[in-house]
């Protein structure tokens, strides 16, 4: 069993301290954002795990509500973009302007709305694709290169995109290097008839009351920290780096249906955000390592944007391909 972690007992009292105002968390977001449990959940396990988060849905589905609810629970400075196809990337990052002083002009960083904890960057693909790199560095490095200068992100420093999975016009996909930056890919669904009774209720009366945070930032970074250090078997790992070399058509063992419905496999990225997730998820349980189950709920959030399909495949096929995945790493890590 691989250990990164010290037998300490203030770790585990700590750790189980902060899994229970995690527990918190969850609920007062899902007081607010009605029907999407689910959703909260994968949220938060995404964040926690240090991740950046791509969020896909239809219009109206509270998309932008649930990221500034997260925010206020999580205690975090908010920030949101709303991407255009005129935003020009120093309306992201900031830029230099010209200040008299007492020794004459001097260049002042006039930071960005990028210097947040938690940015929201709402309806990300229809910026440039000059833009859209602007998040390159900063998701990857928590940093901002202006000039010759490199200013560093607050921490903790999210990044949580939205797109419209239906409106191609005027739009301008993200690319697979920057795709492969988001920890997981989140798809909102649409609620069922008796969550949209009570979110119809509930937002056409009394607006809600603001909560306190369940966590600080700085709690937010201690969490991050202590999910790495949850155990995880060898055979696990094992079993994660087959799951991935699974997705690759040009694998020996590739199946049919993988070699017709996906053009390109999953990057390495994808097993790094499977196990983070899972530390994150078996840390809110409770448990000091993970289990199968945790690699399980993560599975999919963590490949289905690393994933490039053939022009055969639709929406669903990456889903209906994970179990066939998962029998081969199965077979292939009790080997």
């Amino acid at each position: 069993m691989t250990r990164t972690t010290t037998d300490s007992p203030d770790i585990e009292v700590r750790a189980k301290a902060l899994a229970q105002k995690v527990g918190v968390l969850r609920q007062r977001i899902g007081s607010r954002i009605l029907g999407q449990d689910r959703l909260i959940e994968d949220l938060t396990v995404g964040l926690l795990a240090g991740g950046h988060i791509l969020l896909e849905g239809m219009p109206g589905l509270g998309k932008t509500k649930l990221v500034q609810t997260l925010a206020e629970g999580l205690g975090l400075a908010f920030s949101r973009i709303q991407f255009t196809p005129d935003l020009m990337p120093a309306d992201v990052t900031g830029t230099r302007i010209v200040e008299q002083r007492e020794r004459g002009l001097e260049f002042r960083f006039q930071p960005g709305p990028l210097f947040a904890n938690l940015v929201l960057a709402d309806e990300i693909n229809r910026a440039t694709p000059k833009t859209q790199s602007a998040l390159l560095e900063a998701m990857q490095e928590a940093t901002v290169t202006v000039g010759e200068t490199t200013h560093r992100l607050p921490r903790p420093f999210h990044v949580v995109a939205t797109q419209n999975p239906i409106e191609l016009e005027g739009t301008f996909p993200l690319p697979e290097a920057q795709l492969d930056r988001f920890l997981f890919h989140l798809v909102v669904e649409r609620p069922d008839t008796d969550s949209l009774v009570a979110i119809l209720e509930a937002t056409t009366g009394v607006g809600s009351e603001a909560f306190e945070p369940a966590l600080s930032g700085d709690e937010v970074v201690e969490f991050q920290q202590l999910a790495r250090q949850v155990l995880v078997s060898r055979r696990l790992v094992r079993y994660v780096a087959e799951l991935v070399r699974a997705t690759d058509p040009r694998d020996a063992a590739a199946d049919g249906d993988t070699r017709r419905f996906v053009r390109y496999g999953a990057s390495p990225r994808a097993g790094q955000a499977i196990l983070l997730g899972a530390k994150v998820r078996a840390l809110c349980s409770g448990r000091p390592s993970i289990v199968r189950e945790d690699l399980d709920k993560t599975t999919l959030a963590a490949l289905r944007h690393r994933i490039v399909p053939s022009f055969e495949a639709d929406d669903a096929s990456i889903a209906r391909l994970v179990p066939q995945w998962q029998d081969i790493a199965d077979r292939r890590a009790g080997d």
